[in-house]
């Protein structure tokens, strides 16, 4: 058994496909799956459901796979270990934050790279319990999201500032004075929101609804990316965090304050207390608390 079996086995559990993970891999699908066979021979335990196409891992393959896991966690933190006893951060930093909050995590991300060139990084959007599961399970370093549902026997966290709602809209098709709007005023707007039951969503519901008011967007969406272009294209204006960059994506969009609005829960960086914990989490991590006030990660 060596280190690129296992993790072959954690590439084809994230690829769900022989010929994507072996590309990952940067191998061939039979070195693949002769190597993955050479595994299962060794520990005399079938891994993987095999057919046309890949069907999923044996109950035992799951386990083995959560201990696979486990290793390359330690073998990259032993790396990262021993380059931090040379002063230096390397290898890849694992970041998830939830959509649609105040957190820009580019200026942190620069001002890490500045300090440790050769470190890199693995950005994802997640939902809340999406990524406090991949911090569970180890497959996020650190992770940005509300702090309602938060478990403190289980995760550390470094409180930030609130995120607060503005309107974002283009003034090419909707202007606006300076003056912070009021909910009644968003509400007689064409809105465009996220789907019913996202994080987000839950905070603008009930910011209308305890005034009394009952919004009928023209357009509900998942995706963050859609919102944009509906709001660039003239079709509608959005609900987004103040302070998270989106105003600084092209020259046409503007967040405009509303009045009292702010997400029912704050924000926080994450991290679990589990051992292993990676070097490089615990270092961004002492960085954010040492080096960066809450209002500059807000």
């Amino acid at each position: 058994m060596d280190i690129k079996q296992l993790k072959f086995l954690v590439a084809l559990d994230e690829t769900r496909h022989f010929g994507q993970a072996a590309a990952r891999c940067h191998i061939t699908q039979p070195t693949l799956s002769m190597r993955l066979r050479s595994l299962e021979e060794e520990l005399d335990l079938p891994l993987v459901n095999r057919g046309q196409r890949f069907e999923g891992f044996t109950p035992p393959g799951e386990r083995i796979l959560a201990w696979a896991r486990t290793v390359l966690a330690a073998y990259d933190g032993l790396r990262a270990e021993a380059a931090a006893c040379r002063g230096h951060l390397v290898g890849t930093l694992r970041l998830g934050v939830v959509p649609l909050s105040s957190f820009d995590p580019i200026p942190l991300l620069r001002d890490l790279h500045g300090l440790h060139p050769e470190l890199r990084f693995e950005l994802s959007s997640l939902s809340s319990d999406q990524l406090l599961e991949q911090l569970a399970s180890n497959r996020l370093d650190l992770g940005v999201s509300y702090l309602d549902r938060l478990d403190p026997t289980r995760f550390e966290s470094l409180v930030l500032n609130d995120t607060r709602m503005g309107l974002l809209h283009d003034p090419r098709h909707f202007d606006f004075d300076d003056a912070p709007l009021s909910w009644e005023a968003v509400n007689a707007l064409p809105l465009g929101l996220l789907t019913v039951g996202m994080h987000f969503r839950q905070s603008i519901d009930h910011a209308f609804h305890s005034r009394g008011l009952h919004p009928e967007p023209l357009l509900q969406t998942d995706a963050v990316h859609q919102l944009l272009q509906a709001v660039q294209g003239g079709l509608c204006c959005a609900i987004m965090p103040l302070h998270g960059g989106l105003e600084g994506l092209t020259d046409h969009l503007r967040l405009q304050p509303i009045e009292q609005a702010q997400t029912l829960a704050g924000l926080g960086l994450i991290m679990r207390r589990a051992e292993p914990r990676s070097p490089l989490a615990e270092a961004c991590f002492a960085y954010c608390r040492a080096r960066l006030a809450p209002d500059r990660l807000a």
